[in-house]
């Protein structure tokens, strides 16, 4: 007979050793509630991950939408290039950035807080990318989230 501690000690050497395996289990154990045999702290953990993650993406995709902004408003020699592709970018973005917020409602505040952050880091991309001077554009973003979001808007 298997005691408590060791399915537990199983659970965590097998989380070390078969990652994709460990979920499997703790799926079906969770299914099954056989809550006592679960490997619990580090199932805190990956949900706790998980948090950060969808952290991390909207934060990544804010950044590189406010950089293809930036790029059709501000670089004017590559716009005949590649203006087509910079708005085809933007509308993906924008369309993984609506469906993660519809999806997480709760991400819509933190997208605000951030935003910001983001539009520094995207200017400074840009900055990398092309060349163009900091000082081409406005130091602080003079748009709402909604805005960013709106197909219809684009800096100016």
């Amino acid at each position: 007979m298997v005691t408590q501690l060791e399915t537990k000690t199983t659970e965590k050497s097998l989380y070390d050793t078969d990652f994709y395996q460990w979920i499997k289990t703790t799926v079906d154990k969770l299914e099954k509630q056989e809550f006592k045999e679960i490997d619990l702290e580090n199932l805190i953990e990956e949900v706790a991950c998980l948090g950060r993650s969808e952290k991390n993406k909207l934060y990544s995709l804010l950044t590189v939408l406010l950089e293809h902004l930036l790029k059709l408003a501000y670089w004017e020699s590559e716009k005949q290039y590649n203006a087509k592709h910079w708005r085809k970018e933007i509308r993906n973005f924008r369309i993984q950035l609506n469906d993660t917020i519809k999806d997480s409602p709760s991400l819509k505040p933190l997208a605000r807080e951030i935003l910001a952050e983001c539009y520094q880091d995207a200017c400074k991309l840009f900055n990398d990318n092309s060349g163009i001077s900091l000082n081409t554009f406005p130091s602080n973003l003079n748009a709402s989230l909604e805005q960013i979001l709106d197909e219809d808007f684009y800096l100016s």
